[in-house]
């Protein structure tokens, strides 16, 4: 395995004080996700990889190199480890600009044009970080991230606060990137979607320990779920209409509707995330358990019955 960590922490939350006592690994190359609800641990793990957090003990090691191992008293500073940050934030220089932001990483010319090409910025390299929209943005936090060739790339919920478009271009971007330079990519995540579309391998944290792991289609579907094809989508409106409910979802660009029993329309809520398939022509519809992650996940199935 390319990287392993095993570690321990005791964090103060605002919901009181929790273990951070995690384990994951991930082959070369792959890109995995942390997933799981605010205040679980994830962002922690992210600095505790990237050195600027010290668990209180554990091993992490990443290519047969230790980076930090509790008993053997290793903890190699964040200036050791070759890790890419990605915050939400961006975290750019505000007084440089684009190619200066990237130089400040990494002073081969050469390797900062190669990167400033293949995130599509070079039109951009002369322009302050305040001249840019929120993806431009990000594209230079990724390039900046890129060009020190890090072993491992950490992205904290990198594309969280831009629109659906934007959204789906860094996502080909992160895949591109991943696909040219082979980087092992951690990713926190709440997004559905983009975890299906980028994730080799997802970890559910709760409460600081890891509840369930497993391939996207493993953690989040059923294997019972043998629809003909399934998407993803966000519930935009429950509406009765006669003796049945229409459900406005959200998949995409696109809005598709979907009908419902008043039974099933009464466990659904606006803004959830749902995945609808269809098996001999009737819709079918699984709630995501987003919220209800424990010791156990709790799936709540709903199916019209074949006429």
């Amino acid at each position: 395995m390319y990287f392993d960590l095993s570690i321990k922490k005791t964090l103060h939350t605002v919901d009181g004080i929790i273990d951070l006592d995690v384990e994951i690994s991930a082959n070369k190359g792959e890109i995995i996700t942390l997933f799981g609800k605010s205040g679980a641990g994830k962002t922690t793990l992210l600095r505790i990889i990237a050195g600027l957090t010290e668990p209180e003990n554990g091993k992490i090691v990443i290519d047969s190199k230790v980076w930090y191992n509790s008993d053997e008293k290793t903890n190699l500073n964040a200036q050791k480890r070759k890790t890419g940050f990605v915050f939400q934030d961006y975290a750019l220089f505000p007084n440089m600009s684009v190619q200066e932001n990237l130089l400040f990483a990494n002073k081969d010319e050469k390797d900062v044009a190669e990167l400033l090409k293949l995130t599509n910025l070079k039109n951009l390299e002369n322009r302050k970080p305040d001249t840019l929209s929120g993806g431009q943005k990000q594209r230079v936090a990724l390039a900046r991230a890129l060009v020190t060739k890090p072993d491992l790339l950490l992205l904290d919920e990198p594309l969280a606060s831009l629109d659906h478009e934007m959204r789906q271009e860094l996502q080909d971007e992160i895949i591109k990137i991943n696909n040219k330079y082979g980087v092992t990519i951690i990713l926190v995540s709440h997004d559905l979607a983009e975890i299906f579309k980028l994730s080799k391998k997802v970890y559910i944290i709760d409460k600081g320990v890891v509840v369930n792991s497993g391939s996207p289609e493993h953690v989040f579907t059923h294997e019972s779920f043998s629809a003909k094809f399934q998407f993803i989508g966000e519930i935009l409106k429950i509406k009765k209409a006669d003796s049945i409910y229409i459900v406005d979802v959200l998949v995409g660009n696109n809005i598709i509707k979907v009908v419902a029993t008043e039974k099933e329309a009464g466990q659904l809520k606006i803004a959830e995330k749902i995945i609808v398939g269809s098996k001999a022509f009737n819709p079918v519809i699984k709630k995501l358990p987003i919220e209800q992650y424990g010791n156990r996940i709790k799936n709540i199935w709903f199916e019209k019955k074949d006429s």
